[in-house]
């Protein structure tokens, strides 16, 4: 079901996963986040941007432990647990997560 995004639509999967990664924009996550009814604040971009940046060096998208862990060494062991992580993403840090960044669904993610 594709997504709109300023006029420009953008193809997703399924599952709501963007079709093309390289197509991805800010205000995807943002209409993502709206159909979730989550509101985006700096502690959700800073793990979106993290997660970018992270599939950019690895070119996978982090199952939750790995992302636990990879967030817990970048920002602290305050940030890297899952209670934090699963009060910004409810529905799960890995999945949605990297939905709003644009990336493919996380491996070992069901």
């Amino acid at each position: 079901m594709p997504i709109e995004v300023n006029g420009k639509t953008f193809e997703t999967d399924e599952e709501g996963y963007l079709a093309n990664i390289n197509e991805w924009e800010p205000g995807v996550a943002e209409v993502m986040s709206k159909e979730d009814d989550l509101e985006l604040t700096d502690e959700h971009w800073d793990i979106i941007n993290y997660l970018r940046e992270y599939y950019e060096e690895y070119q996978i998208a982090p199952a939750v432990r790995v992302l636990t862990k990879a967030v817990g060494k970048k920002f602290g062991k305050d940030k890297g647990n899952s209670k934090y992580l699963y009060g910004l993403f409810p529905y799960g840090p890995a999945k949605q997560a990297c939905r709003y960044a644009g990336l493919p669904k996380p491996t070992g993610c069901v």
